[in-house]
């Protein structure tokens, strides 16, 4: 009998023992293997198991409640939910997500590739690294992972069985409340305003009531649009980059939803790099990080097009003119999801070091208000955005209004 048949939070020490008696195919070292936790994310416990001999894997493991609130708690079945999905995506982006050696319903806990040699990408940006590769890399798979598990291509059954399989009630309640709720209106009072900006996020967010008829509009399309199976949480946080490579990793809040959900929060998460990179006078690395954001933009575009042509099997979804329709409502969703990403990691419960690191005040009181501003406009003028460049375009009207 195991210790693991029966769940319980594991520490670094039982992940040691957990990935050699789970993958016993692997020829480890049992005298050197030894596990150290990797992870700093709000729902899970990750771990680095390796021997002497070159041996190892990542085991990643569902705690019973957020690392940052006790009191929220969330299903253990969300490492199923991205196990699958990371499996699936493989098909449809080989070589973009990480391998899954094995996923343990009792545990909760997955095995998969090791990455150690990858950078998290927000830690790199950060460090205002360059990724020459990388438009290119996520451009790619998100047309990949988003068009093609969508309604236009896939047979209607089929999409509809992946849509039952993948629903994430508890995950997505998460996103509901501190994406698209409480950044407009701290009504559960988590939010996490940076004290001089208090005044102005009462102004620009709180007392704003066309904003408010906007976001809830966008909330109830998160929550009813089951357009294609999305990452759920597509930021810097979740993807690792070499100079040559990129790998999307942590979809655990995968779910059927808007296209742009995903797409939207690429394109905010650029722009928090952007905010680092101008309070510390990077100005080369904000030149890369406008010229990414662009391209990112129209290489998605460029080949959302390709790819729609190539694998769409709808009859009706071959109408002439359908085609740019359902791209327009796309890029009008990540406009709109871009502005909701910019917000919550201002204002809400979970923000990101990018900005929070910043020391000097000042400079970081300018860039929340650069974020804000960005966001409004995004989320009010939705289906103004085109092309890459319009973003960009929005990015340094706020900027300039900041000042």
């Amino acid at each position: 009998m195991s210790k693991f048949d029966k769940y319980f939070l594991m520490t670094a020490e039982d992940a040691a023992v957990y990935a050699q008696e789970k993958l016993p195919r692997i020829p480890w070292d049992k005298e050197s293997v030894q596990a150290k936790e990797i992870g700093d994310g709000n729902l899970n416990y990750v771990f680095r198991v390796f021997d002497d001999k070159g041996n190892s894997v990542i085991v990643k493991h569902a705690g019973e409640a957020l690392r940052i609130s006790a009191e929220m708690k969330v299903s253990t079945d969300r490492n199923r939910i991205e196990s699958e999905i990371l499996m699936l995506q493989d098909q449809y982006a080989e070589g973009l997500v990480p391998k899954i050696f094995m996923y343990d319903t009792v545990m909760c806990a997955c095995i998969m590739e090791d990455l150690s040699e990858y950078q998290l990408m927000r830690y790199a940006l950060m460090e205002h690294k360059t990724f020459p590769h990388f438009a290119e890399d996520i451009s790619t798979y998100m047309v990949n992972t988003l068009l093609r598990t969508s309604d236009v291509v896939m047979e209607h059954k089929a999409k509809k069985d992946l849509v039952k399989s993948f629903i994430n009630p508890e995950l997505c309640e998460i996103t509901e409340d501190l994406v698209l709720t409480e950044p407009f209106n701290d009504v559960n009072h988590r939010n996490k305003v940076f004290p001089p900006n208090m005044e102005f996020v009462k102004k620009e967010l709180y007392e704003d009531t066309a904003l408010h008829l906007e976001a809830a509009k966008i909330k109830f399309d998160f929550m009813n649009n089951a357009q294609a199976l999305l990452h759920g949480d597509l930021h810097t946080g979740s993807i690792f980059v070499t100079q040559e490579k990129t790998k999307v990793f942590d979809p655990e809040f995968a779910f059927y939803g808007p296209m742009g959900y995903d797409i939207g929060n690429v394109i905010a998460n650029l722009i928090f790099a952007w905010n680092n990179g101008h309070a510390y006078g990077k100005g080369s690395f904000c030149e890369w990080i406008v010229h990414t954001i662009e391209e990112v933009t129209d290489l998605f575009i460029q080949k959302f097009r390709i790819a729609y042509d190539r694998y769409v099997n709808d009859y009706m979804a071959k109408t002439e003119g359908f085609r740019e329709h359902y791209l327009g409502t796309v890029l009008a969703d990540t406009a709109a999801f871009a502005g909701t990403e910019l917000l919550r990691r201002t204002v809400g419960m979970a923000q990101v070091k990018d900005i929070t690191s910043i020391e000097d005040a000042n400079k970081r009181v300018y860039a929340e208000r650069v974020n804000i501003l960005s966001a409004k406009k995004y989320i009010m003028n939705k289906h103004a955005y085109k092309r890459g460049a319009d973003f960009v375009c929005t990015l340094f009207q706020a900027a300039e209004e900041a000042r």
